[in-house]
């Protein structure tokens, strides 16, 4: 036995083992899950890179470009540096400048492209009418000045107004690149000499009319979406299945129409000789001599957009309602309340999401349509879409075009910043 002791007091102590965890390849497990996550994180980012890439392109860059051309106007500091340079080191932007000035603004108008000083005349004449009939004057006579005699006479020979401090004022502030001229003409603002921020005479405003226009007519479309929404949704969640699914093919059916041929529908329906108002006129509602405008006016963008966008409202209801469990109404119902009190206070306010994410859609999509107001709006029934496609299309102002969808953008982050903070985005739900 102790023989047996010191045997065993004679043995080696065992080796220590090594307590670092390993996987099945032999490597450290925790750096073997840190390589799985990278790798699987590598995988989930290139999944969505597509997705991303087209977000990018197709929403982020094109409004970042948009906000960027309503500020950035570098015509007349391209098509007059060097008089800009000499306004600059000569003229503190009081009076009318010196020799100096003329001089630079004669070589100019020498050494420039044409297309340049095109397009200078046709900014300056955003926020000075009649600047491109000055420049446009200026440049036919040109030969008629010489250049070893003072330019300043011989330049307000050509056209009295070069000798007028109010066009050397308007040079002088629009050769700044970044301009907000664009955003005034929008509210209907303007800079005076002074660059002091003044209304425009009363007959050239009609930015805010449609701005205000726009945005109550876009809520009152959404009010009336609502209005025939809301018992619709109701119905079709409330309904058999079969009959459900049937209804909602129906609602459904107005997505597979052109919109083009939809909106021409009411033209045939609310125009005076139409379908509404013979009916009108066969049940001794109105005279035949007596028929009602429903076209070409207000009336006519309303009830087309209400009818267009009606979907909109009622499929996010509809989602929302077919998962209110009947039982609450009947457990409302036991407990004392009538069915009235019962639907308005323990029925409709579960539908607050549905109704929040049906009322963001249609006020959104409401207020930059474009084609019905085109088509069925006539004068009075234009949003500020129409001439945002106007400046876009026919007169070429895309800096306004672009500061008057800038205004658009940011009213709309607005009204949803203050949807997130009364309602809450997070309760809001799309179907």
């Amino acid at each position: 036995m102790v023989q047996s002791a010191a045997a065993h007091a004679e043995q080696p102590p065992p080796e220590q083992t090594d307590e670092v965890m390993r996987a099945a390849d032999g490597r450290p497990l925790k750096e073997s899950l840190q390589r799985s996550m990278r790798r699987n994180k590598i995988k989930a980012l290139l999944l969505v890179a597509p997705l991303g890439l087209f977000i990018l392109f197709s929403f982020a860059v094109p409004i970042a470009a948009m906000v960027w051309r309503s500020v950035w106007s570098p015509e007349v500091a391209n098509a007059l540096d060097t008089t800009v340079a000499v306004m600059e080191e000569e003229w503190g932007g009081e009076g009318v400048p010196g020799e100096p000035v003329y001089a630079a603004l004669y070589k100019d108008f020498t050494t420039e492209d044409p297309r340049t000083m095109g397009q200078l005349a046709a900014r300056v004449n955003y926020v000075m009418p009649g600047a491109r009939s000055l420049f446009g004057k200026t440049a036919r006579k040109l030969d008629e000045i010489d250049p070893s005699q003072p330019i300043k006479p011989q330049l307000i020979e050509i056209d009295s107004k070069w000798g007028e401090a109010d066009v050397w004022q308007i040079l002088y502030r629009e050769s700044d690149p970044i301009t907000l001229s664009y955003y005034a003409s929008a509210i209907d603002m303007r800079y005076n000499a002074d660059g002091e921020l003044v209304a425009q005479p009363s007959y050239m405003q009609i930015y805010r009319k449609l701005f205000w226009r726009t945005f109550w007519m876009s809520a009152l479309i959404t009010f009336l979406t609502i209005l025939l929404g809301f018992p619709v949704s109701y119905l079709l969640a409330t309904l058999p299945m079969r009959i459900s699914n049937l209804l909602m093919i129906l609602v459904l059916l107005p997505f597979w129409t052109s919109l083009l041929v939809r909106t021409s529908s009411w033209i045939v329906i609310l125009q005076s000789e139409g379908v509404l108002n013979d009916v009108l006129v066969t049940l001794g509602i109105v005279g035949d001599d007596n028929r009602p405008q429903m076209i070409y006016n207000k009336t006519g963008t309303i009830v087309g957009m209400t009818h267009i966008l009606l979907p909109f409202m009622i499929l996010p209801l509809y989602s929302v309602m077919k998962g209110i469990p009947p039982s609450y109404l009947r457990a409302a119902r036991s407990l004392g309340a009538n069915p009235v009190v019962a639907y308005l206070r323990v029925y409709v306010p579960q539908t607050v999401p549905g109704l929040g994410a049906g009322s963001i859609l249609v006020f959104i999509l409401s207020i930059g349509y474009y084609i019905t107001p085109a088509l069925i709006g006539g004068s009075t029934g234009q949003l500020i879409s129409n001439f945002i496609a106007y400046h876009m299309n026919e007169s070429l102002n895309w800096h306004l075009a672009a500061a008057l969808g800038s205004i658009l953008l940011f009213v709309v982050l607005f009204l949803y910043w203050l949807y997130n903070k009364i309602v809450g985005v997070d309760a809001m739900k799309l179907g």
